[in-house]
């Protein structure tokens, strides 16, 4: 379990607003038996459970009223490892010997970030956010904020820190060529993916650059999925950027980070 993040975490969900400790996902998992982990899981107490699990049974809130990202995203701000299906996790509490250690050493950072599995397509906003935040977190950033996108919170989608220094990201996610809306499931946007990719970088240096000149002593950034058409846009804009201090990292599929 990484010692890193913070002890607590206030959010909001669903319109509700809540408050999450360290102390209390440790304190609600204790003897706890991890369900069959498919797809994203969370390291508490020295043991793998399911994000969805972990996540359900800290807050009270029930699995049907919110996504693993969400779970991800929360449980990784508080400092915790988080990464795709782990196939070998420590034996079930009722199992053990009374002073056993865990039986499954952590797996490296680097495999664990090729592991994770997103819901739906890799590189909308919310996967993207999640894979950054949770990458931030396993190289020891703080994570000090994270915006809600699914709800399309105001503000800055994440605010981390490390060493001293704080960085606000601006994250965008590439365009689908359908829609997210179940109601418009089989429809085919009118604009193509690659033209509103366009819309969406000039957004995101916007907002950069509106931070930069909000907070002169944070670092400025833009965190987007790892798309042909948004290098070629950043190649055209690197010099401006550079000149206004905006740094881009890149997010891939694998949920790895790529910083200058």
């Amino acid at each position: 379990m990484s010692s890193q993040g913070r002890a607590s975490i206030q959010f909001t969900l669903n319109g509700q607003r809540y408050e999450l400790s360290r102390e209390g996902v440790e304190s609600c998992l204790v003897d706890v038996a991890p369900d069959a982990i498919r797809k994203h899981a969370v390291q508490v107490n020295d043991t793998w459970f399911p994000v969805i699990q972990a996540f359900e049974l800290a807050t009270g809130i029930p699995r049907s009223e919110f996504m693993s990202n969400t779970a991800r995203r929360h449980l990784a701000a508080l400092g915790y490892q988080v990464a795709g299906n782990v196939e070998t996790r420590t034996t079930p509490p009722a199992a053990r010997p009374a002073l056993a250690t865990p039986s499954v050493p952590t797996p490296p950072r680097r495999d664990l970030a090729a592991a994770v599995e997103v819901e739906g397509e890799w590189h909308t906003e919310a996967n993207v956010q999640a894979a950054l935040v949770t990458a931030l977190a396993g190289e020891g950033w703080r994570i000090l904020s994270v915006a809600n996108t699914a709800t399309r919170e105001h503000g800055i989608d994440v605010i981390a820190s490390r060493d001293g220094q704080t960085a606000g990201v601006e994250v965008k996610g590439y365009p689908s060529r359908g829609y997210a809306d179940p109601a418009r499931a089989g429809e085919v946007k009118r604009t193509s993916p690659s033209t509103q990719a366009g819309h969406w970088y000039s957004q995101a240096v916007l907002a950069a650059m509106r931070l930069r000149g909000k907070e002169p002593q944070w670092c400025s950034v833009i965190a987007l999925p790892d798309f042909s058409r948004y290098r070629d846009l950043h190649a055209e804009t690197a010099g401006s950027l550079a000149a206004a201090q905006i740094e881009v990292w890149w997010v891939d599929q694998a949920g790895s980070v790529q910083r200058p």
